[in-house]
């Protein structure tokens, strides 16, 4: 039997806008040969050139994009790119559901809502088990709630800590 798990996850909120690809967030130019660390540092440089020392200086963060967060390629790294960052959630209207996939599997938070309330420069609080998301003390979006799957997988840090903690886990 697998424990219930929860998690909340807080950070100040950069915001970008819509089509935030992974060519964008992790760029083929800095991946060949290099650590997720290296290429954090030139993280979303085409979109924001300052995004990744701004997170960096903020001890990270929770990324609030538009429409299509994370579309394109199916690249996995991206997703260690944002941990390296110190992202601790991707709140978007809608994510490329590879990116989403991806983000799951490796431990990233994704919440998808309406975020044209939230601006840059908010604490943002985040209640996935109850799919509440607070912006600067102001409840801003109920959402579905995630699977108790999703959580434990998350909360654990990944699928991969998921199946080394429940190797006998199957699909209901």
């Amino acid at each position: 039997m697998m424990a219930t798990h929860t998690l909340q996850v807080s950070g100040l909120g950069f915001v970008l806008g819509n089509d935030v690809n992974t060519d964008i967030h992790c760029s083929n130019k800095y991946l060949p040969g290099k650590d997720a660390a290296y290429v954090a540092q030139h993280a979303f440089e085409q979109l924001s050139p300052e995004l990744a020392a701004h997170v960096g200086a903020n001890g990270g963060g929770i990324l609030v994009a538009g429409h299509h967060f994370g579309i394109n390629s199916s690249r996995e790294q991206a997703t260690h790119v944002l941990h390296a960052m110190k992202i601790r959630a991707v709140v978007a209207k809608s994510f490329g559901r590879q990116f989403f996939r991806n983000a799951i599997n490796n431990g990233l938070p994704v919440f998808e809502c309406d975020t044209d309330q939230i601006l840059a420069g908010q604490t943002i609080n985040i209640d996935f088990g109850t799919g509440e998301l607070i912006a600067a003390g102001q409840r801003i979006q109920q959402a579905h709630r995630l699977p108790s799957e999703i959580l434990a997988i998350l909360s654990l840090g990944g699928l991969i800590p998921f199946l080394k903690k429940y190797p006998d886990w199957k699909f209901a």
